[in-house]
Protein backbone atom coordinates (compact mmCIF):
# COMPACT_ATOMS: atom_id res chain seq x y z
CA UNK A 1 0.00 0.00 0.00
CA UNK A 2 3.08 2.48 1.15
CA UNK A 3 4.11 1.78 -2.97
CA UNK A 4 1.35 2.75 -4.35
CA UNK A 5 0.65 5.67 -2.37
CA UNK A 6 4.55 6.63 -3.20
CA UNK A 7 3.94 5.80 -6.43
CA UNK A 8 1.16 8.37 -7.03
CA UNK A 9 2.38 11.13 -5.31
CA UNK A 10 5.71 10.87 -7.33
CA UNK A 11 4.01 10.84 -10.46
CA UNK A 12 1.28 13.67 -9.65
CA UNK A 13 4.20 15.60 -8.41
CA UNK A 14 6.30 14.84 -11.36
CA UNK A 15 3.10 16.19 -13.62
CA UNK A 16 2.45 19.57 -11.33
CA UNK A 17 6.73 20.11 -11.93
CA UNK A 18 6.07 19.04 -15.51
CA UNK A 19 2.88 21.33 -15.94
CA UNK A 20 4.68 24.56 -14.71
CA UNK A 21 7.60 24.12 -16.57
CA UNK A 22 5.19 24.17 -19.84
CA UNK A 23 3.27 27.21 -19.27
CA UNK A 24 7.10 29.01 -18.42
CA UNK A 25 9.12 27.32 -21.34
CA UNK A 26 6.14 27.40 -24.19
CA UNK A 27 5.90 31.03 -24.64
CA UNK A 28 9.92 31.15 -24.91
CA UNK A 29 9.66 28.49 -27.36
CA UNK A 30 7.20 30.08 -29.35
CA UNK A 31 8.07 33.69 -29.13
CA UNK A 32 8.48 35.77 -32.02
CA UNK A 33 11.78 37.24 -32.57
CA UNK A 34 12.37 40.80 -31.50
CA UNK A 35 12.22 43.72 -33.93
CA UNK A 36 15.89 44.87 -35.16
CA UNK A 37 17.49 46.92 -32.78
CA UNK A 38 17.52 49.42 -35.49
CA UNK A 39 14.21 49.70 -35.72
CA UNK A 40 13.46 50.06 -32.32
CA UNK A 41 16.36 52.82 -31.49
CA UNK A 42 14.76 54.62 -34.91
CA UNK A 43 10.95 54.08 -33.36
CA UNK A 44 12.22 55.73 -30.01
CA UNK A 45 14.17 58.53 -31.74
CA UNK A 46 10.82 59.56 -33.18
CA UNK A 47 8.59 59.19 -30.26
CA UNK A 48 6.59 61.84 -28.76
CA UNK A 49 7.32 60.76 -24.92
CA UNK A 50 9.17 57.58 -22.99
CA UNK A 51 9.27 56.06 -19.98
CA UNK A 52 11.75 53.58 -18.08
CA UNK A 53 9.95 50.24 -17.02
CA UNK A 54 11.34 48.81 -14.14
CA UNK A 55 11.96 45.41 -12.07
CA UNK A 56 11.21 46.83 -8.64
CA UNK A 57 7.44 47.98 -9.00
CA UNK A 58 5.45 46.61 -6.03
CA UNK A 59 3.11 44.34 -8.18
CA UNK A 60 6.30 42.99 -9.94
CA UNK A 61 8.16 39.78 -8.80
CA UNK A 62 10.56 37.45 -9.91
CA UNK A 63 8.25 35.44 -12.33
CA UNK A 64 6.51 38.97 -13.55
CA UNK A 65 8.69 41.79 -14.62
CA UNK A 66 9.86 44.34 -17.26
CA UNK A 67 12.80 46.49 -17.54
CA UNK A 68 14.37 49.01 -20.13
CA UNK A 69 12.60 52.09 -22.43
CA UNK A 70 9.16 52.57 -23.59
CA UNK A 71 8.76 54.92 -26.08
CA UNK A 72 5.49 56.41 -27.22
CA UNK A 73 4.36 58.11 -30.34
CA UNK A 74 1.19 59.03 -32.39
CA UNK A 75 1.03 55.66 -34.03
CA UNK A 76 3.88 53.27 -32.37
CA UNK A 77 4.30 51.51 -28.93
CA UNK A 78 7.53 50.53 -28.97
CA UNK A 79 9.92 48.66 -26.26
CA UNK A 80 13.52 48.46 -25.64
CA UNK A 81 14.61 46.12 -23.13
CA UNK A 82 13.56 42.61 -21.62
CA UNK A 83 9.71 41.39 -19.84
CA UNK A 84 9.96 37.94 -18.01
CA UNK A 85 8.31 35.43 -20.07
CA UNK A 86 5.03 34.51 -20.19
CA UNK A 87 1.73 33.97 -21.76
CA UNK A 88 -0.89 36.24 -23.11
CA UNK A 89 0.69 39.39 -22.34
CA UNK A 90 -0.89 42.57 -23.76
CA UNK A 91 -0.27 46.27 -23.78
CA UNK A 92 -2.49 48.75 -22.53
CA UNK A 93 -3.06 52.54 -21.91
CA UNK A 94 -4.04 54.13 -18.80
CA UNK A 95 -4.72 57.30 -17.36
CA UNK A 96 -2.90 56.96 -14.11
CA UNK A 97 0.38 54.95 -12.88
CA UNK A 98 -0.50 51.84 -11.59
CA UNK A 99 1.68 49.58 -10.08
CA UNK A 100 0.41 46.31 -9.27
CA UNK A 101 -2.36 43.94 -9.78
CA UNK A 102 -4.98 45.61 -7.45
CA UNK A 103 -4.70 48.92 -8.83
CA UNK A 104 -4.69 47.55 -12.55
CA UNK A 105 -7.90 46.02 -12.11
CA UNK A 106 -9.77 48.78 -10.56
CA UNK A 107 -9.42 51.11 -14.06
CA UNK A 108 -9.09 48.30 -15.81
CA UNK A 109 -12.33 48.73 -17.67
CA UNK A 110 -11.32 52.24 -18.85
CA UNK A 111 -8.00 51.22 -19.97
CA UNK A 112 -7.18 51.40 -23.77
CA UNK A 113 -6.29 48.14 -25.00
CA UNK A 114 -3.02 48.53 -27.27
CA UNK A 115 -2.46 44.95 -28.70
CA UNK A 116 -0.38 41.56 -27.59
CA UNK A 117 3.20 41.52 -26.90
CA UNK A 118 5.09 38.45 -28.88
CA UNK A 119 8.24 38.98 -27.88
CA UNK A 120 10.59 39.14 -24.90
CA UNK A 121 13.25 41.40 -25.97
CA UNK A 122 11.72 44.09 -27.39
CA UNK A 123 8.55 44.62 -29.55
CA UNK A 124 6.94 46.93 -31.38
CA UNK A 125 2.82 47.76 -32.00
CA UNK A 126 0.78 50.03 -33.55
CA UNK A 127 -1.59 52.19 -32.15
CA UNK A 128 -5.30 51.56 -33.07
CA UNK A 129 -6.80 54.49 -35.06
CA UNK A 130 -8.60 56.84 -33.13
CA UNK A 131 -6.62 56.50 -30.04
CA UNK A 132 -5.46 59.44 -28.81
CA UNK A 133 -2.17 59.28 -26.66
CA UNK A 134 -2.63 62.72 -24.89
CA UNK A 135 -6.06 60.76 -23.08
CA UNK A 136 -3.14 58.55 -21.22
CA UNK A 137 -0.28 58.95 -19.35
CA UNK A 138 1.16 55.07 -18.34
CA UNK A 139 1.82 52.16 -20.63
CA UNK A 140 0.92 48.97 -18.45
CA UNK A 141 1.91 45.20 -19.69
CA UNK A 142 -0.26 42.99 -18.40
CA UNK A 143 -0.95 38.70 -18.18
CA UNK A 144 -4.57 38.49 -19.63
CA UNK A 145 -4.06 34.29 -18.74
CA UNK A 146 -3.28 34.55 -15.00
CA UNK A 147 -4.71 38.48 -14.47
CA UNK A 148 -0.73 39.18 -13.35
CA UNK A 149 0.81 42.97 -13.36
CA UNK A 150 3.96 42.60 -15.03
CA UNK A 151 5.10 46.16 -15.36
CA UNK A 152 4.45 49.97 -16.25
CA UNK A 153 6.20 53.20 -17.00
CA UNK A 154 4.50 56.64 -16.99
CA UNK A 155 5.36 58.24 -20.10
CA UNK A 156 3.88 61.59 -19.42
CA UNK A 157 2.49 63.19 -16.14
CA UNK A 158 -1.30 64.12 -15.32
CA UNK A 159 -2.53 66.99 -16.59
CA UNK A 160 -6.05 68.62 -15.54
CA UNK A 161 -8.29 69.98 -18.21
Amino acid sequence: MKRVLLFGITHIVALAVGFAAGVYYLPILTAENAPDAIVLEQEAAAATYSAALRRDLPGSDGLHWGEGKISVSESTISHQGKLAPGPDYFVYLTSELVEDEEEFLAIKHQAQLIGPVKSFDGFLLDIPKGVDIERFTTVVIWCESFNEFITAGQYRALTET
